[in-house]
C-alpha cells in the first residue's frame, strides 16, 4: 500500500475524493445552474409539443403547454414546472384543440432556445476549463 505523507493511504484518499464528487451537485456556479434549469424547461416544453403533435387526431385531446417565463422562474426557485391545458384554442368537432401550425412554431422556437442555451453553456464551460488550465489551450 502506498502511503502519502501524513500516513493516509492513497487509495483511501482517492475513495474519499470520488465519494465527495458523487455526493456534490455537478453545478459549477449560478450561471451554469441557471442555464441547466433553462434547458430543463425547454426540454419539458419540447416533450409537451411532441405529445400535442402525436395526439393531433385523438378525439377529446386537449393541448398541453406551460407558461415559459413563470415555469423558468419556478425552476430557478427550486420548484417543478407544471403543464396546463391550453383553453384559448378553438376546439374541433371531435373535442380536440391541437393547432399544428402553433405546435410547429413552438418546435422552431424551442430549437432556437435550446441552441442558444447550449452554445452559452459550451462557451461558459470552455472559459472555466481555460481558467483551470491556467490559460493554456
Amino acid at each position: 500500500m502506498t502511503i502519502f505523507s501524513g500516513a493516509i493511504p492513497l487509495n483511501l484518499l482517492a475513495w474519499q475524493w470520488n465519494a465527495s464528487c458523487l455526493n456534490q451537485s455537478a453545478v459549477i456556479d449560478s450561471l451554469t445552474d441557471s442555464l441547466e434549469q433553462y434547458m430543463n424547461v425547454v426540454s419539458l416544453r419540447q416533450k409537451l409539443v411532441v405529445s400535442n403533435i402525436a395526439n393531433a387526431d385523438t378525439p377529446g385531446y386537449k393541448t398541453q403547454d406551460l407558461d415559459f417565463q413563470s415555469s423558468l422562474q419556478e425552476a430557478l426557485g427550486g420548484g417543478s414546472p407544471q403543464p396546463n391545458e391550453v383553453t384559448s384554442l378553438p376546439t374541433k368537432s371531435d373535442g380536440n384543440n391541437v393547432d399544428l401550425d402553433r405546435e410547429a412554431r413552438l418546435l422552431a422556437e424551442n430549437a432556437m432556445r435550446f441552441s442558444v442555451a447550449s452554445n452559452l453553456m459550451k462557451t461558459h464551460l470552455n472559459t472555466i476549463k481555460e481558467a483551470i488550465q491556467g490559460g493554456k489551450s
